[in-house]
């Protein structure tokens, strides 16, 4: 970034004033100073390229683009070139500036971001440079210095905040609140700047696992280039010690993919399936979401038979999501990626102080929702209240079945506050839990819903972190579904931790009088439903990433189970404008 001198702090903060779509108010540009010169300047007579460039922006429509309606943008056009009387940004004398011309090839590069360089009319800069170079009229300018302008303010929005807005997509985050001043960043910082890519990388998400996985983009790519190579033999399964025909293709498939070292030697005539290969195996089913078990069933041979351009688009979704995430943390935030049924935990230094696995919501009918919020206090041996759907669907049937509270270890409790613990539910008693005149709830213990503690971080979907009464055996490695990937779809919709205990301690490690003792008394010898607050609050990111990239370079693949890959790919493929 350019240094700030007093008069651009000055600027900068008058610009920090207006709303976030980077649309002036009325009363700003009434007052402004460049108001005064576009009232001047409309009293002229504007030369052709700067009326051809009205009325384009005016049209909101440019028959040149590969997406050509650009009335989304429309707004940000008119911002961008009245002030300046719609003098051209990109043309000077005739001919492309430099900042022109740097910018037509970062556009040209934008598959390196993880985005699709033909949305930026990468294949169309050429001829448009070389109808430059000759003899052409003003409407030829104002054509040119308009598809870049549409161009490069797409391109700084979608690295910036990403192409779709995850509202639509059901993801609850907000990027409004993210959205740059487009006008006033590609006037000052890229037509007038002097390091444009350094410009460009200081709007992306900065993350170094965004980084991490943009690498990994990058190398696939390479790979890419090269072809997939031939496919692994698949015969039904090979143990390992077994004989396989398929030993080159595997060895070459497993070198490919970075499973394989390149320093280990296997031989060309190889017919048994053992040794490196079997390790080679394992690392890769752990990288690809499968049980570590060396065996090369089929479910193993169908993710190693993925071609890479299937893998690179994997990349490239998770790298829009990266860009709806907020940018900034008041503390260091708690994530839970939901594919890789696991959660993180940062510290102050943005690392990983604390890991684990975790359980969510059920494919179908108890996907864990998508959204932030702050986990704002902790209770030890909770009540467990259901939820209104469990209540109606689960609850009420089974004491239809069972009417004894004791079978079901449920309590009634009345609006003045009496508890019913004991004896049977008659009829009676159900209606008025059926009209709301009596609720249900679980009392504390470790057979309860919630487990001996819960994260409580209030949200529309009553959807916590807690710890559960089922064996940690669900959280073990020889957990899997169908064709033996791991599965940790348990819930209807809440988190279920492996470690809540150490968790707990991670949230109160601030917290004067907490340490890991006491979490563990609470949790199994203190009071019922003790609240604990946390001060301050911490945030929490439910989110969706079927690709991974650890600090070594391993690069993790999921299996996309609520079909958000595949909702996010068919939305992309609409093109601009896509829904604001």
């Amino acid at each position: 970034m350019r240094s700030t001198q007093p008069l651009e702090i000055a600027i900068l903060l008058l610009f920090a004033s207006l709303p976030f779509s980077g649309q002036t108010s009325v009363q700003n540009v009434k007052n402004s100073p460049d108001a005064a010169r576009t009232k001047a300047s409309s009293t002229q007579k504007p030369d052709g390229a700067a009326a051809r460039l009205s009325a384009i922006v005016a049209a909101g429509q440019l028959d040149d683009l590969r997406w050509p309606n650009f009335s989304d943008y429309r707004s940000h056009l008119v911002n961008f070139y009245r002030p300046s009387g719609y003098k051209l940004a990109w043309v000077s004398d005739g001919t492309p500036t430099p900042q022109a011309t740097e910018v037509i090839q970062i556009l040209q590069d934008a598959d390196r971001e993880g985005l699709h360089a033909e949305d930026y009319d990468a294949s169309r800069w050429a001829d448009r440079l070389k109808l430059l170079q000759g003899s052409h009229g003003s409407a030829d300018e104002a054509r040119f210095d308009a598809a870049l302008t549409v161009c490069i303010m797409r391109y700084v929005s979608d690295v910036h905040i990403g192409r779709i807005n995850p509202e639509n997509l059901g993801f609850e985050f907000d990027v409004s609140h993210k959205k740059l001043d487009l006008p006033h960043f590609v006037r000052e910082r890229l037509v007038n700047g002097s390091d444009l890519p350094s410009e460009l990388a200081g709007i992306e998400p900065p993350f170094p696992s965004y980084q991490r996985l943009r690498t990994a983009l990058l190398h696939y790519m390479e790979l890419e280039k090269g072809g997939d190579g031939e496919k692994v033999l698949d015969v039904g399964g090979v143990s390992p010690g077994g004989q396989y025909a398929g030993i080159a293709g595997l060895t070459s498939r497993l070198r490919l993919l970075g499973d394989l070292p390149d320093s280990v030697t296997i031989p060309p005539d190889a017919k048994i399936y053992e040794g490196p290969l079997v390790d080679a195996v394992k690392h890769f089913q752990e990288r690809f979401g499968l049980r570590p078990t060396g065996e090369l069933d089929y479910k193993t041979v169908v993710e190693m038979n993925v071609p890479l351009s299937d893998r690179i688009e994997q990349m490239q979704l998770g790298l829009e999501r990266f860009r709806w995430l907020p940018y900034q943390f008041k503390q260091p935030p708690i994530v839970i990626n939901v594919p890789e049924f696991r959660l993180y935990a940062f510290n102050d230094k943005n690392e990983v102080g604390l890991a684990m696995r975790v359980n969510v919501g059920e494919d179908y009918s108890h996907q864990t929702p998508m959204f932030e919020g702050n986990i704002q206090y902790l209770v030890f041996r909770p009540y467990w209240t259901p939820t209104p759907n469990i209540l109606r669907n689960e609850i009420i049937p089974d004491m239809e079945k069972n009417p004894s509270l004791q079978d079901q270890n449920l309590e009634l409790v009345s609006a003045s506050g009496k508890v019913i613990s004991s004896g049977d539910v008659t009829p009676a008693m159900l209606q008025q839990v059926r009209a709301g005149k009596l609720s249900v709830r679980q009392p504390p213990g470790p057979e309860n819903g919630m487990g001996l503690v819960k994260f409580m971080f209030p949200n529309q979907h009553d959807v916590y972190i807690h710890d559960t009464p089922a064996s940690l055996d669900m959280f073990s490695e020889a957990t899997e579904g169908e064709e033996g990937e791991l599965k940790r779809v348990a819930s209807h919709g809440c988190i279920h931790l492996q470690y809540p205990d150490k968790f707990a301690a991670w949230l109160l490690r601030d917290t004067p009088g907490w340490d890991s003792d006491r979490v563990e008394k609470a949790m199994h010898d203190g009071r019922d439903n003790l609240q604990v607050n946390l001060a301050p609050p911490v945030p929490v990111l439910i989110f969706y990433m079927t690709v991974v990239v650890e600090e070594n370079g391993d690069v993790h693949f999921f299996h996309d189970i609520y079909d958000h890959d595949r909702t996010l790919k068919q939305e992309l493929a609409l093109g601009y404008p896509y829904p604001k």
